[in-house]
């Protein structure tokens, strides 16, 4: 049995078009030797929902500063409408979905990244059995990205964080994070089809690979490091995307140890 977990960014599913293609090929993949887990994020929607409230947000080294007030949003919005919607254009394409969050069975622990930025968490611990019992019996868990912990708090923890806390548990052969960006540039601006972990450190300590980039190639040699198989940065907005990477053809960057 493949295992897959596959991130979703909340822009790509702001689209109702580009949610239900999504959801379409999520479902044509997911079949009997492959085992798919989901996680998404959200921030788009979050931004909005908040500016509709008159609340500003607040970002500090691109995390977003998440009061008491800001975590009921954070829960409204990503375990609820966001993931809502993920799963119902899941369930229309024919998957059994699950929606989830970190908290539920203790899916993924948190703890306080920085007093700063509030009840922002990094993901502690994970434990994958509830992911396995689902997909066992033919589901497809679905994940937003709010942790807990044992005492009873709620984080807001980053998406690509999210991924990699559950990919790690869940032993998957193959992380795919499918975001708005075509693959990860070189020096000299074109994709890079191939990097080694090695080559990732190398593009971030050159600062060619920056700001959110440079998140993702660190979550991602961080799952390396971590036992999951590979991991691909790729473009979501690219039809048939999800069929081309399992493939080994797909456009995009994969990332190897």
């Amino acid at each position: 049995m493949t295992r897959i977990l596959i991130k979703l960014g909340g822009t790509l599913l702001d689209a109702e078009e580009s949610r239900h293609r999504l959801a379409r090929e999520i479902t044509a993949a997911a079949t009997p030797d492959r085992a798919i887990v989901v996680v998404h994020g959200g921030g788009k929607q979050m931004t909005r929902f908040l500016a509709e409230r008159g609340v500003e947000s607040r970002f500090v080294n691109g995390l977003r500063v998440t009061t008491p007030d800001i975590i009921d949003a954070v829960v409204k919005v990503f375990k609820g409408s966001v993931n809502a919607s993920l799963v119902t254009a899941l369930r229309a394409a024919g998957s059994r979905p699950v929606g989830l969050s970190g908290i539920d069975a203790g899916l993924v622990d948190a703890e306080i990244l920085d007093p700063e930025l509030g009840q922002v968490g990094k993901p502690v611990a994970s434990d994958a059995r509830l992911l396995e019992t689902l997909t066992a019996d033919g589901f497809l868990p679905v994940v937003a990205c709010v942790a807990g912990d044992p005492s009873g708090q709620i984080f807001n923890v980053n998406a690509d964080q999210m991924a990699v806390a559950c990919a790690v548990s869940f032993r998957a052969d193959h992380l795919l994070f499918l975001t708005d960006v075509d693959g990860v540039k070189g020096a000299d601006g074109s994709i890079v089809p191939v990097l080694t972990a090695t080559e990732a450190h190398r593009l971030i300590a050159e600062k060619v690979a920056t700001g959110g980039m440079q998140a993702k190639l660190e979550a991602a040699c961080d799952a390396l490091g971590r036992g999951v198989g590979d991991v691909w940065i790729a473009p979501g907005a690219g039809i048939g995307i999800i069929h081309s990477l399992l493939s080994h053809f797909g456009t995009g960057t994969r990332i190897c140890k």
